[in-house]
């Protein structure tokens, strides 16, 4: 699963909890955000993997043309070295060969821009996708952290409004209990009085 879908399904199950009713807080499903989490651990690895990759490949066109650059060099100072030991063009051989070997330098140096261009912006992409990717992660996990400390808010809550209802119903009790007993030595007391009369 992408980073991006788990984190539209963190993102879907923060909007989608069950709100607590009086307190403007949510309940997520600890088993469902674990989950979720634990895909995000298993998927992160794998998108860092593949900017390391995109990394992998800009070193490479840079030694292609690294390689490239030489072979030109090296084909020119042959072909140079070639037209010299030939006696009657001496002359044009050395002006053809000062040529080539320009012309190869300058498409070493033409290929080692466009290889730098295209390198730098290999990395810049890599960077805007990872810093994306953990601004996004931050975001996400960051929102839930805070749905989850208001939904246990919201429980702390309920358990205090349970625990005063508890006690109001407790005492509720005792009082009536006492009233009954109260009645009831009346109530005993009433026909001893009657007899004394």
């Amino acid at each position: 699963m992408a980073v991006r879908d788990t984190l539209d399904q963190i993102e879907n199950l923060v909007a989608g909890a069950s709100h607590v009713p009086l307190t403007g807080k949510s309940m997520i499903d600890e088993n469902d955000l674990i989950h979720l989490v634990e895909e995000l651990r298993k998927d992160l690895p794998m998108e860092l993997e593949r900017a390391n990759d995109i990394m992998r490949d800009r070193d490479k066109i840079i030694d292609d043309a690294k390689k490239d650059s030489d072979d030109i060099v090296r084909q020119a100072k042959e072909y140079a070295a070639k037209i010299v030991d030939e006696n009657e063009v001496v002359v044009q051989a050395k002006a053809k060969a000062k040529a080539l070997l320009q012309q190869a330098q300058e498409q070493e140096r033409e290929i080692m821009e466009r290889t730098k261009a295209n390198s730098q912006q290999l990395r810049d992409d890599a960077d805007r996708y990872a810093n994306q990717v953990f601004d996004q992660l931050i975001t996400h996990v960051t929102n839930t952290f805070q749905g989850v400390q208001q939904a246990e808010q919201g429980l702390q809550q309920a358990r205090q409004v349970l625990l005063q209802a508890k006690e109001q119903m407790n005492r509720s009790q005792q009082q009536a209990q006492a009233q009954a007993q109260a009645q009831a030595i009346g109530m005993a007391q009433q026909p001893s009085m009657q007899q004394r009369l």
